[in-house]
């Protein structure tokens, strides 16, 4: 389990990719003035948002747990923990330069760092376990929320009673209840045997290709679909 690849898992990172990309393209048609701009206080655009980023966190979870539930594999996990906080680094970076106002200090990219280090704590715990602090987790959210979490570095932790102004932002709080989630789904699906069936599925390659470059198309994705839209803005 540790050496192959899930074909399925990486189909649905793929439908997740692609969801990322029509929610960022609707973003980037808002931002020209391509469609109302009343369409990102929808509730579509709301939950458009969560709905991919959630899926992208509970893979993580099952990923984690797939690849060192067994045994931590500690040059694996440092070298995709270096990866992923170098591409990071980059979007607060590039962010804070073309839009400092709403720039991403604590992102998609930079709460799956931080969760696949902080899931490895639990990899041993009963799925049950897992599950419960996954609620838990998603509960704190709405429960504990204190002015005490106000100082802007604690608002990574995702219980300040202040507005986050910033173009994407996945807390603690709930956050890492999804990573959580996916860990539990991880081990119990282990536990029934669900991932080595599943690893004998063999699906096309061209439907997992994305799920298996999945980093380097979030980091272009965006700057080529906002070069498509200004284009066509400039042509309209």
């Amino acid at each position: 389990m540790q050496q192959s690849r899930i074909d399925l898992l990486d189909l649905i990172r793929s439908l997740a990719l692609l969801g990322m990309a029509s929610f960022h393209f609707s973003f980037d048609l808002v931002m020209f003035g391509l469609i109302a701009p009343e369409y990102a206080s929808s509730a579509m655009f709301y939950y458009h948002a969560r709905l991919v980023a959630g899926c992208f966190l509970v893979l993580t979870g099952i990923a984690l747990y797939l690849s060192h539930g067994a045994e931590i594999r500690w040059p694996a996990f440092w070298r995709r923990f270096g990866k992923i906080a170098a591409a990071a680094a980059l979007v607060t970076l590039a962010t804070r330069v073309a839009m400092p106002e709403y720039y991403i200090y604590f992102g998609i990219l930079h709460a799956i760092a931080l969760y696949s280090l902080m899931g490895l704590v639990v990899l041993r715990l009963p799925s049950a376990v897992t599950a419960l602090l996954a609620a838990a987790v998603v509960a704190g959210a709405y429960l504990l929320p204190s002015p005490a979490f106000d100082a802007a570095v604690l608002r990574f932790i995702g219980l300040s009673t202040l507005p986050s102004y910033t173009l994407d932002f996945e807390p603690i709080f709930p956050w890492f209840g999804a990573v959580l989630a996916g860990i539990s789904l991880g081990q119990f699906g282990t536990s029934l045997g669900l991932w080595r069936g599943l690893s004998q599925i063999t699906l096309p390659a061209w439907s997992t290709w994305a799920g298996r470059h999945s980093l380097p198309i979030y980091l272009i994705h965006q700057p080529i679909l906002l070069g498509l839209v200004w284009a066509f803005s400039q042509v309209l």
